[in-house]
């Protein structure tokens, strides 16, 4: 919140406190009975200046805030207070209790004395019976207010790799009335084992359960993180710092449903090869898979001691899945089984990038301090390691032929490998951000990227000159992916999905944030 905001309301807090000791006065030398009216504003005015110099102070932030030019985690994450959200929406209640205290004040018991211990005249009415004492009025209950989130936020600051949560602001989104559909019966939801960071597995603690859908659908509230395009082109799903996972109707232009929400950001949403389920992973630890239709969870994978899941990917087949967590570890999933089959604990920093090979046999995983592993994830080996980037790497993408991979940078560049020699092809240059996200077109000829300098590109793979440069002017980009028809879709910090012609030039939201 704004100083400005927390200086009038340290000021509302100390006019509050001082009309409480005003009322004290006429209780000074009271009898017994007054005194406990003494002691009630003595306390309300007291609790309400000392709120008052605490938010004048500065001392009661809400939560914490990141720097949107700052990668959301790594060596170069800058890192905001965590703030005192629970001790500040304390401190904001004490001025209405204390106007309570001053409302109840004018019928309290010890209104039937005067200042000075003078008991009150009684006086006469007409009726021959008593009439009734008014009761105390019960003061009504004040609306909760609800805690607000940041990262990295990131504002994670995030991508906060661990990313940055910041507050943006958006043009208010048109909500998409959800149809009605008819109930579904409940499915019981199955459970996997942890994958430990050293065996043996434990059970995983069940699934919380699907949240309740609003009456009225709207846009993600935080920054986008993750973007995925269903096999047939009609579907998108993304992932946000608010934590939720929403599923998007391409043709219709609405958000079908939210699909879930993870306890912690999410981080990856993925299209099942069976088009009928989804994968998705956040820094929780869980992998949840959900059903499409309405979002239930069908299975959930915990990560147990290996951390919150980073980045995730699923083999071409839909059998296997790798997942890189902020301890360092890579783990290799056995989808069909519910089990895990390989905890690689090879890298020494947060893993920030997943890729796997069009065979399902090797995994690519890159850490926030720029070295590059390859993995054969069917018999859990490592099969090269080396220093790909001065800073993380990020975004990794395996070319159709298997042999070749691109990945992002926090040293600005896109690097082309040949996985055969383990050397750097080509290099693409023109960012002037860290390069957080990359995306493959579907005829393998264009790299899109975005970045945390604010723009996306398009990129020959061929020749590694740029094709077209996006600059919606509205701070970091963290997601990318190409459509159906070719153009890009990113999503950033201002929590809208934006969709850019394949040749360059203006673009268009596609889907907004929801209103503030």
């Amino acid at each position: 919140m704004k100083r400005s905001t927390d200086r009038l309301l340290a000021l509302a807090m100390l006019i509050v406190g001082i009309a409480c000791f005003a009322k004290l006065y006429p209780t000074l030398g009271a009898k017994p009975l007054a005194m406990a009216r003494l002691e009630i504003f003595g306390v309300a005015g007291v609790l309400s200046v000392l709120a008052g110099l605490l938010f004048l102070a500065g001392l009661l932030p809400g939560a914490a805030r990141h720097d949107p030019a700052a990668p959301l985690f790594g060596r170069d994450a800058e890192i905001a207070p965590a703030g005192h959200p629970r001790l500040r929406r304390a401190a904001l209640a004490l001025p209405f209790l204390a106007l309570l205290v001053i409302v109840a004040d004018q019928f309290g018991p010890w209104r039937t004395q005067r200042p000075g211990g003078e008991p009150a005249k009684e006086v006469a009415t007409a009726p021959a019976a008593p009439a009734p004492r008014p009761s105390e009025p019960k003061p009504e209950p004040e609306a909760s207010t609800k805690p607000t989130t940041p990262e990295a936020s990131a504002k994670p600051t995030a991508p906060a790799p661990t990313q940055e949560e910041v507050a943006k602001p958006a043009p208010p989104a048109e909500s998409a009335p959800r149809p009605a559909q008819p109930a579904q019966p409940v499915q019981p939801t199955e459970q996997t084992a942890l994958a430990p960071a050293t065996p043996p597995q434990t059970e995983a603690p069940p699934p919380p359960a699907p949240p309740a859908q609003p009456t009225a659908l709207e846009g993600h509230r935080d920054a986008v993180v993750w973007l995925a395009v269903s096999a047939d082109g009609r579907e998108i799903l993304s992932a946000s710092t608010d934590r939720m996972i929403k599923l998007w109707d391409v043709d219709g232009k609405r958000l079908i449903r939210d699909l879930g929400q993870h306890k912690d950001m999410a981080r990856t949403a993925l299209f099942m090869p069976d088009g009928k389920t989804a994968l998705t992973a956040g820094d929780d630890g869980e992998i949840v898979l959900r059903q499409l239709s309405d979002g239930a969870a069908l299975h959930v994978f915990s990560s147990g001691a290996n951390g919150g899941v980073r980045q995730l990917k699923i083999s071409p087949d839909g059998t296997r899945a790798v997942s890189g967590h902020d301890t360092g570890s890579v783990v290799v999933w056995d989808l069909g089984k519910g089990a895990v089959l390989h905890v690689l604990p090879g890298h020494d920093w947060s893993v920030s990038s997943v890729a796997i090979s069009p065979d399902g046999t090797r995994a690519l995983t890159g850490s926030i301090d720029g070295e590059l592993k390859l993995w054969d994830i069917v018999s859990g080996k490592q099969l090269r390691g080396w220093h790909g980037h001065d800073r993380g790497a990020y975004g990794a993408v395996f070319l159709a032929d298997g042999h070749h991979a691109v990945t992002g940078s926090g040293d600005y560049t896109i690097k082309l490998w040949d996985l055969d020699s383990f050397k750097e092809v080509r290099r693409f240059e023109g960012h002037s951000g860290t390069v957080y996200a990359l995306a493959l077109s579907a005829d393998g000829r264009r790299l899109g990227s975005v970045s945390l300098d604010g723009t996306a590109r398009i990129w020959n793979l061929d020749t590694g000159a740029e094709i077209a440069e996006f600059d919606p002017g509205t701070g970091p980009m963290y997601s990318v992916a190409f459509a159906a028809d070719g153009t890009l879709l990113t999503g950033g910090i201002d929590r809208t999905i934006r969709d850019w012609p394949a040749a360059g030039g203006d673009g268009k939201v596609l889907f907004a944030g929801a209103p503030e």
